[in-house]
This record gives C-alpha cells, structure tokens and sequence, in this order.
C-alpha cells in the first residue's frame, strides 16, 4: 500500500491524474499474495524516477520524475515516447501444423498472412467469447510470434496447454506436432509518436521506410539483432521491439535517449482509449464476442463460411442475426463518465448499456468514454444520457477512434 500512498501524495498532479491513477490501481492489481513480478527494466525504471504500481502482477511505472500523465501523453502525440511492455507475454509456437493451429484457437486467416506481416487476432471460447486479445505475427509456414496481455497469462497458458495436447495426439497434428515456447524475461518496449521513426533510423542501418504498418523484421539496433514490429497502442506511428534478456537494458538505454520521453501506464491507458483500442478486463471479457466488440474485421471472409474455429457456433449466430449489444464511442458533456456508469435513453429513461471505460481527452479536451449500448443505440450521432454521480448527463455516440491515427503505410 505504500505504493498507493507514494503516488496520491504528489501534489503536482491534477485531481484527473489521481482518479485515473487509482483506476489503474484498482484495474491492476492482484487479488493473490504472490509477490509482484519484475520486468527486466526495474531498475532501470526506479533510476529514472519512476513511480511504480501494482499492475496485472507486475511492478510497472505509471509516471516518471514530475512528468504528469497528461504531459507525457502529449510529448507521445507530438513527439516520441518509450513505454516498457515487457509485462506482455511472448510466445513462439512452432511446427508443420501450427497455422491450421492457430486458426483453430483464432477466427482470423493465417493462411494467407505473408511472412512477416501481423494481424491482431482474439481467441475464443466454447461460446465465441473472448479470452484475449492477441497480435499474431507470421514468420513462416511454420512459425508464428504471438503476443498475448499479461493480466490473462494463466488464463491463456492453460488455454494453449489444454488445445495443444487435443491437437497434437489427434488426427489434425498427423503431418506433425505443434510446439509452444514462451519467452521467459525477454524485453518488450514499445517506442512510439510521430518522430518515432526517425529516431529510430539514426540507430539502425535497415531503412525502415520498408517497414510499413503490420510488418515487422529483424533490425540491427547496437551491434544486436532484434525484432521489430511496426504498431502500437497509442494511434501514433511506432515500433513495438523484443529484445533478448542480455541485451534488453542496454537496448532501451540507446532508445532513451532525447527527444524520446519514458513514459508509463497512465499515458499509455489515455492513448488507446483515445485511438479507440481496448483493454482486456474492462472492454473485452469471456461473455463478449468479437462482433459485440466492433472485431468483426478480424474474422476472416474465408473463416465465416468455414466456421473451423473454436466458439465459431456463437460467432456466426451474431453476425447472422446481429449481437444484442455493440461497443461504441461515446462524448458525454459536463463530466467524464468512467467504468460501470450507465446509460439511460434521453426520454424514457430505460437502461440501455454500461461505459466500459472513460476520460477527459487530453488531446481533444471533450470527455469521451468506450462503452456497450443495446443494437439500435449504436449508430453515429445518437442522443442518450450517462448517469455520472447521479446526475445524467447527454452523450453522443461517436465513431472510434477519437483520433486520426497516424500509421505508417508507406
């Protein structure tokens, strides 16, 4: 808790930054009496004056020295940022049946992804609901990289163990088994913002202006190998690099340097909410299917008429008769509306659905929110009222993202 005393008496920071700080808290943190787990870059963190909480089982930095949220939020937005997401766990699944595996945990086309080039994917449950959400990235015919979030890695490890044990002692594995690594203490930073690139250049040899958005390569960064996928979660331009436990502080201290700012869990939550990207646990769960959730584009064409994935019955019922509620982007006036306040309709004032998550937008200076509202109050520009500390207040159901993003796409 010292923790949790250490961050709310800092009295620099806005009465914004503290609720969202205690929401991150409060999302965050484990209900198990096992110690916090350390990404390779903790003291390299604590050395440049971060304030460090509990989240999904981790020790991560929410801010940096007296860099507020929202100041770092901006220097991302216009310049560049590095975040560590060393807290993510990476995977290799390897072997002669691995795509048609992976296909069957995912509804997405592996088949036809090229080498190299990376999909975010979900996988599902018994009843198409999501278990997590997932960036997949194609190596070969023969070998996947997959990222999956760290407050699900029980949940997901078990989930691989039990389907890769039916899979490879069944007749789909009889042109061979599928084998599953995790990448145990490897870093992952993710260097983001519209100056990104070039200073990411400067390090490398590799020209990067090939790397367009989705891509990823092996880049020589310091005299060391490292791959390198061009994305993120924050809507800017960027790179997400995994790096080898033996090089990862030495990589991340060539990527600090200026104009890159560190940044922490605080900037990062508002960057995605505004880029219209969801957090696992407060805008996805294992009740909600990916057409629910605005995923319908990670459902393949091919996967839809096929169905040969897990949960595929639950999944085509929604996109056959269309899923009882749908996640939009709401602007709600006066105050911001956060996690679990409702939404009534402007004149009968039923209840019609829940934020899943909200801020006041640093970049825009409107309140927006993500949240679920029963199919029919989904369409851009409808008028419904959020009851924020009991009051109700008018919101407009926006599309996401927020934001133009700003990808790099060659």
């Amino acid at each position: 808790m010292h923790l949790v005393r250490n961050l709310l008496a800092t009295s620099s920071r806005s009465p914004w930054s503290i609720r969202h700080a205690q929401t991150l808290l409060i999302r965050g943190l484990s209900t198990s009496n096992e110690p916090l787990k350390k990404t390779g870059l903790y003291d390299f963190h604590v050395q440049n004056g971060a304030k460090m909480v509990p989240f999904a089982g981790y020790a991560m930095p929410l801010s940096y020295g007296s860099v507020g949220q929202v100041a770092s939020h901006g220097h991302v937005r216009s310049s560049v940022g590095l975040f560590d997401v060393g807290h993510m766990v990476q995977s290799n699944f390897r072997g002669a049946t691995v795509t048609a595996f992976l296909e069957w945990l995912t509804p997405s086309s592996l088949t036809s992804l090229s080498p190299y080039h990376s999909t975010l994917s979900v996988l599902l449950n018994e009843h198409g609901g999501i278990i997590d959400d997932t960036v997949i990235t194609k190596h070969s015919d023969s070998a996947f990289y997959v990222v999956t979030n760290a407050g699900r890695r029980d949940r997901d490890l078990s989930w691989f163990q039990q389907q890769l044990e039916e899979w490879n002692s069944s007749e789909r594995a009889k042109d061979g088994k599928v084998e599953h690594e995790v990448l145990e203490d490897w870093g992952l930073v993710a260097l983001q913002g519209p100056k990104a690139a070039e200073y990411l250049q400067n390090l490398t040899s590799f020209d990067l202006s090939k790397l367009t958005f989705g891509k990823s390569a092996y880049v020589p960064i310091g005299g060391f190998d490292v791959h390198v996928a061009r994305g993120g979660y924050t809507g800017e331009d960027g790179f997400e690099i995994s790096i080898p436990p033996a090089q990862t502080v030495e990589v991340t201290q060539l990527l600090a340097q200026s104009p890159v700012q560190l940044a922490g869990l605080g900037a990062r939550d508002s960057l995605r909410l505004e880029a219209g990207m969801c957090l696992y646990g407060n805008d996805l769960d294992e009740d909600t299917t990916p057409v629910e959730a605005g995923l319908t584009w990670v459902i393949g064409k091919d996967r839809r008429e096929s169905g040969d994935f897990i949960g595929a019955e639950g999944v085509r019922k929604h996109l056959k008769d269309g899923p009882p509620r749908r996640r939009v982007g709401l602007v709600v006036e006066e105050a911001p509306a956060r996690q679990g306040a409702q939404i009534f309709t402007p004149s009968e004032k039923d209840p019609i659905g829940k934020v899943t998550c909200g801020i006041p937008s640093p970049s825009l200076g409107k309140n927006i929110s993500m949240a679920y509202v029963q199919s029919g109050w989904h369409k851009k520009g409808t008028e419904v009222e959020v009851d924020v500390r009991n009051k109700l207040r008018k919101a407009i159901v926006t599309p996401m993202p927020f934001i133009k993003p700003n990808y790099w796409r060659g």
